[in-house]
């Protein structure tokens, strides 16, 4: 079993580079992190402890892969054996991509669907504060999800390899998993195929949410869903759209889950009133930016 310590980074093509960057900072509010001589067209985008948790690489639009943390070094090596033991494709990042990255060595591979995914360990920490580029509420990198055309084969693999438990279902529409205490820090929405659903991260207050709202609305940002409550993990959510079909989400209140033993998974039907905003307002798939195949990473 693969012990997933949390989540690391999102990293995503992107043709317009100075348009997401642009977006990343002004609109979301994140820290675009100093570059060096290493990162030639990559842009590193900060909102917590870590060097980074969004990485934009100039080129084809599209996510490129989503980053998870195991302990260490021998941790990692464990990983790489289970998952070629179990028939899986592992490929180790030379040290230039570690460097890109900010962490000391990761492995990639692709899920049964096409996702790809990168497990690391030694991601970089800076312990100064964050450079916001405006007043968001932002905390923390909250979770990332996938998609997959099956979301109950996908729990079948993120159970069955990793430590990743289920906390809800959204019927087959969607599963909710957590790695820790919080609700959920991975989540499978069912996709035509592989992809990245959206990105998330927590804001202080509920005020937060509403004050983005406000902010996006007035800036002609495409709201996608939300100011709504989700009841899955209590979370008071607002999605929203960014370039190249790249979907953001704040949210505040997230569930905890500390009662291991005590909790069951519950199921949601989506086309029950309710069941995907507590507060009735409409609903809508947000867009997924599509998983790119043959990258050169």
């Amino acid at each position: 079993m693969i012990e997933l310590t949390d989540i690391a980074y999102v990293r995503t093509g992107v043709a317009d580079l100075d348009k997401a960057v642009s977006f990343a900072t002004t609109m979301v509010g994140l820290e675009l992190a100093p570059p060096t001589e290493a990162d030639v067209a990559v842009a590193h985008l900060r909102a917590d402890g870590r060097h980074h948790c969004l990485a934009l690489v100039q080129g084809r639009s599209g996510v490129i892969s989503s980053g998870f943390t195991v302990a260490d070094e021998d941790a990692l090596a464990a990983a790489e054996a289970e998952l070629e033991q179990a028939g899986y494709a592992v490929t180790r990042g030379d040290a230039a991509a570690a460097r890109s990255r900010r962490v000391r060595s990761f492995i990639g591979f692709d899920d049964p669907f096409g996702n790809c995914l990168e497990l690391v360990c030694q991601q970089e920490t800076i312990t100064r504060p964050v450079a916001f580029t405006r007043h968001a509420g932002i905390t923390e990198f909250g979770h990332l999800c996938l998609d997959a055309p099956d979301v109950h084969e996908a729990y079948r693999f993120w159970s069955s390899h990793f430590n990743a438990r289920v906390s809800d279902w959204i019927g087959d529409a969607a599963c909710l998993l957590r790695i820790d205490p919080v609700h959920h820090k991975l989540a499978v929405f069912r996709g035509d195929g592989p992809g990245l659903c959206h990105m998330n991260f927590q804001v202080a207050t509920i005020d937060d949410v509403f004050r983005n709202w406000h902010f996006l609305v007035d800036r002609g940002i495409e709201i996608e869903m939300g100011p709504g409550r989700h009841p899955q993990s209590t979370a008071v959510f607002l999605y929203f759209l960014g370039p190249e079909g790249f979907t953001y989400e704040y949210s505040h209140g997230v569930r905890r889950i500390e009662d291991e033993a005590s909790w069951r998974p519950r199921t949601f039907d989506p086309d029950e009133v309710g069941s995907i905003d507590m507060w009735l307002g409409p609903v809508r798939r947000v867009s997924s930016q599509p998983q790119l195949m043959d990258t050169g990473e």
